[in-house]
């Protein structure tokens, strides 16, 4: 891979990671080397999964009850990721419920990336041919 085409992927990846919606630190998420090109959006997902960059953290409890009150004030959707992350009605309160969730949220708002990712490497295969 050549110094241009490692600065088109570095300078790609830094700017959907800046994106205030998404908050990750890609580049420190992704080893440039083992993007598979053919499947860019998996491979980058699966790295930052790896890594725990999906997972947010809110503490305190007003800053979970002002996330949850915003994103999911019936708490059904942060109740269902509990359930299905096998937590117990009795570990629950508001700053895991939020935690779950805003992680939930950056998983879902990074896929809304898919297309834009895949047709990037698409086209920057296309280039070095």
């Amino acid at each position: 891979m050549t110094t241009e085409t490692i600065a088109k992927i570095e300078s790609f990846l830094k700017e959907i990671g800046e994106r205030s919606e998404i908050d990750i630190d890609i580049l420190n998420m992704v080893d440039i080397d083992d993007i598979d090109r053919k499947n860019a959006y998996e491979s980058i997902y699966e790295m930052i999964e790896d890594k725990s960059g999906f997972d947010k953290e809110i503490i305190y409890y007003y800053r979970a009850i002002e996330y949850l009150s915003q994103y999911d004030n019936s708490l059904v959707d942060s109740l269902r990721i509990a359930d299905q992350m096998g937590y117990e009605l009795k570990n629950l309160n508001s700053e895991l419920l939020a935690s779950l969730l805003a992680s939930e949220n950056s998983r879902s708002e990074f896929g809304q990336l898919e297309s834009e990712i895949n047709d990037f490497f698409a086209e920057l295969g296309e280039e070095e041919e």
